[in-house]
C-alpha cells in the first residue's frame, strides 16, 4: 500500500512538472511573475511592455523622489517576494545593493540603462548623470532591455512582449520627433534652462538647450542648499545670459527656485516632470504625457 502511495505522488509530481514545462515556465514561475520597477518612470515602461501579464510593483512613486528614498520595512518584504527587479542604474539607486542584502532576495536585476551612453556633471565629471529618461531615444533602449529580459524570464509571452514593445517603441519614435518639431519652434537663443536640480542634461543634449545653472547644482536633491556665494553667482549668471523663466520640479520643493526667480526678475514657470511620473489624472501620469507637458512649458515660457 505504501509503495502505492509513493508511485502515485510521483506521478502527481511529474505530471505538475510536465504541465509546467508545456507551459514554458520554469516550476518557479509557473504563476504570474512579480515584477518591480524602482521608479515610476520604469513602472511606466515595464506596464507598456508586460501589460497584464506581469504583477507589476513599483518602489517609488508617483512624485517620489528617488534621490531621497528611504527604504521601508515593507519595501525589504516586497523586494524578497520579487522575481524580477527593473532598476535605473548610472547610481540613482544608491540604496538598492543594501536594500537588495538585507531583504535576501533572489530576484533577478535588470539595469534598463544598460548601452545608454551616460553623462557627467558639467560641474563635477566625476559625478555620473543617471536622468537619461530625458532623451526619449534613451527610453526606446530601456524598452528594449525590459522586452529582452521579460523574454528570459517568461518565454510563453514573447509575442506579447514583442509586440507590445513594437508598439510602444513607435509611440517614443513619434515622441521624440514631435519634441524635436515644437522645440524648432523656440528661438535659440531662448532655450536656456535653469531648474531646481541638474536633472535635464540629456534633454538638453537631445534637443539643443542649454543648461545656464540649477538652484542646487547637483544630480541628486539630496545635496545642500546652495551657499550665498553660489546663490549670487546662479543669480549673475541667469541675469547676463537673458534667462526667461526658471521651472520648479514635481518631486522637489519649489521654495529657493521662487524665490530666486523673485530676485532675478524672471518668470517662475509651472512644475515640470523630471524624476517622477505625477498622480494618476495629471498631466504627467505616463512617461509619453509628462515629455509633452515639459516641452509645452518651454514653448509657452521661452518663446
Amino acid at each position: 500500500m505504501r509503495t502505492f502511495f509513493l508511485k502515485c505522488k510521483q506521478k502527481l509530481f511529474l505530471s505538475v512538472i510536465c504541465g509546467v514545462m508545456v507551459l514554458g515556465l520554469s516550476p518557479a514561475h509557473a504563476g504570474t511573475i512579480k515584477a518591480m520597477a524602482t521608479i515610476s518612470i520604469l513602472g511606466d515602461v515595464v506596464k507598456n511592455v508586460a501589460g497584464n501579464a506581469v504583477d507589476l510593483t513599483v518602489l517609488v512613486g508617483p512624485d517620489g523622489d528617488a534621490h531621497e528614498y528611504e527604504p521601508t520595512a515593507g519595501d525589504s518584504v516586497r523586494i524578497a517576494q520579487a522575481d524580477i527587479i527593473f532598476e535605473n542604474g548610472l547610481h540613482l539607486e544608491y540604496w538598492l545593493d543594501k536594500l537588495y542584502n538585507a531583504s535576501g532576495s533572489k530576484a533577478k536585476r535588470v539595469v534598463v540603462s544598460h548601452g545608454v551612453k551616460a553623462l557627467t556633471m558639467p560641474d563635477n565629471p566625476q559625478e555620473t548623470d543617471p536622468h537619461a529618461w530625458q532623451d526619449v531615444t534613451n527610453v526606446i533602449l530601456y524598452t528594449q532591455n525590459v522586452r529582452d529580459a521579460l523574454e528570459s524570464m517568461d518565454p510563453t509571452h514573447k509575442v506579447l512582449y514583442e509586440s507590445n514593445a513594437d508598439r510602444y517603441i513607435q509611440e517614443l519614435q513619434a515622441l521624440d520627433a514631435w519634441v524635436k518639431e515644437q522645440v524648432a519652434t523656440i528661438p535659440v537663443d531662448n532655450r536656456k534652462l535653469v531648474t531646481n536640480h541638474d536633472a535635464l542634461g540629456y534633454f538638453a543634449k537631445a534637443y539643443g538647450f542649454k543648461i545656464i545653472g540649477a538652484v542646487i547644482p547637483s544630480a541628486t536633491t539630496e545635496a545642500s542648499d546652495p551657499s550665498a556665494k553660489q546663490t549670487v553667482e546662479l543669480l549673475n549668471i541667469i541675469r547676463s545670459n537673458g534667462v526667461h523663466a526658471i521651472f520648479s520640479e514635481n518631486m522637489a520643493n519649489p521654495r529657493l527656485a521662487e524665490t530666486l526667480s523673485k530676485e532675478a526678475g524672471v518668470k517662475m514657470g509651472p512644475e515640470l516632470y523630471t524624476d517622477a511620473l505625477g498622480p494618476a489624472g495629471s498631466e504627467g501620469e505616463t512617461y509619453l504625457k509628462m515629455i509633452k507637458h515639459n516641452v509645452e512649458i518651454f514653448e509657452k515660457y521661452l518663446k
